[in-house]
């Protein structure tokens, strides 16, 4: 592929090095934009250790309670790409700030008809399809304004490492932070979800500001954004998708993998709870601490990006390759953190390359679609493995080794600084 504007970012960027934003300003608006992955993924990730809890209280089926995930995960991908036109054509903060608000009332109607009805399932449903709604206004559109806040390619991969850190600390806190919650009062992870929102909320309201220049900037008209984004996808059609498909199969196997590894330490081993999330927390570690290294070291070198990708994808494909030999919590446990390693050097060199290759007016969209694949992954990864592990386990690890394949292909024939 062929980064036509790379050029122009390196005298961007020369220009701005002298007119960088005081560094305390910067660590908080780091710190602002670092909030919506990690509440976003609490949002979600924090119900999966308590479903069977869930059932009982509610007396629901098993299928019942994989809706309360499912519905989250689809609404989002619906509405990701329109989230993202709408971030392009008015402004970042201007779809996050009402995204999260959106996202908090769906959690206080979820605990709400939780403590006060006696058969409440129907509007926790509703509850969370606008977490749902919420969630693709939010996350996705973070990626683009990192784009827009940090003019140095440098600067802006490694906050885009911190953001995929965040996101990992997500899933590492969620199964221990639910299962805590829920041991004191079982609808209790659905009203914590407000008070992060609200927390979220003021931090972007005070540290995230608007550039000069994007404020006397006129919002384009629709033809002209549908003409950009068609140009954008014409020039880089083959690498992008190539991106978009990399990115959904990475999330695919993590939450694939993960699922098996849940299951097996609660039905072999019987580990269940807080302790069973502690257990998952470490592999889940490993990955955040991989994004947040991969995110400092890429700066804007096109070509390591290319090459970790690489490398983190056949890191990922050679750990699954050995899923079923044994099945020790031990030996699981590190071949996870081999795979969650490999996912986590990949991640922020496909942000990178998704969040600076494009002009600022189709960023959103691009970056959205982008998300909604991610999306896809997280959604397919559970109930497909499920499925596939009521047959021979060749059946799931072949599948993990043939989309590991297919990624590493992608990544080395398409991805061409």
């Amino acid at each position: 592929m062929q980064y036509e504007n790379k050029g122009m970012m390196n005298m961007a960027s020369a220009q701005t090095q002298t007119s960088r934003p005081d560094p305390n300003e910067r660590r908080w608006a780091i710190i602002s934009l670092a909030s919506i992955p990690l509440i976003m993924t609490l949002g979600n990730s924090m119900l999966i250790p308590i479903l069977p809890l869930m059932e009982k209280e509610l007396e629901i089926t098993k299928v019942q309670s994989s809706y309360m995930i499912t519905m989250y995960s689809i609404v989002a991908i619906f509405l990701i790409p329109i989230a993202g036109y709408l971030s392009d054509r008015f402004g970042r903060k201007k779809v996050i700030i009402p995204a999260l608000i959106i996202t908090g009332i769906g959690g206080l109607i979820a605990g709400w008809v939780s403590w006060k009805m006696e058969n409440p399932y129907s509007l926790i449903l509703v509850g969370r399809v606008l977490q749902g709604i919420g969630a693709s206004g939010a996350m996705p559109i973070v990626l683009p304004l990192v784009g827009d806040m940090f003019q140095r390619d440098e600067d802006a991969s490694n906050t885009l490492g911190i953001i995929e850190t965040s996101n990992t600390i997500g899933k590492v806190l969620s199964p221990i932070l639910g299962a805590v919650l829920a041991a004191m009062v079982w609808f209790l992870p659905f009203f914590s979800i407000p008070i992060f929102c609200a927390i979220s909320v003021l931090l972007i309201s005070f540290f995230v500001k608007k550039h000069k220049k994007e404020t006397a900037e006129k919002p384009i008209t629709f033809p002209i954004y549908w003409d950009e984004t068609k140009k954008a996808f014409k020039e880089h059609g083959r690498w992008m998708v190539a991106i978009f498909i990399i990115g959904a199969i990475l999330m695919f196997i993590l939450f694939g993998f993960l699922f098996y590894l849940s299951s097996i330490l609660e039905d072999k081993h019987h580990y269940t709870g807080v302790w069973k999330g502690v257990l998952l927390a470490v592999p889940l570690l490993a990955l955040a601490l991989a994004s947040y290294i991969t995110g400092k070291k890429i700066k804007d070198d096109l070509q390591v990006m290319k090459w970790v990708t690489f490398s983190g994808i056949c890191m990922t494909g050679f750990s699954v390759v050995f899923i079923g030999l044994f099945t020790s919590p031990v030996y699981l446990l590190a071949l996870f953190l081999l795979c969650g390693s490999g996912i986590g050097m990949a991640l922020p060199c496909l942000d990178a390359l998704i969040t600076k290759n494009f002009k600022k007016t189709v960023r959103g969209i691009v970056s959205s679609i982008y998300s909604a694949m991610r999306f896809i992954g997280v959604a397919a990864g559970p109930p497909l493995i499920a499925i596939l592990m009521t047959h021979p386990i060749y059946w799931m690890i072949g599948l993990f080794i043939l989309l590991s394949l297919g990624a590493s292909f992608l990544s080395f024939k398409y991805i061409k600084p």
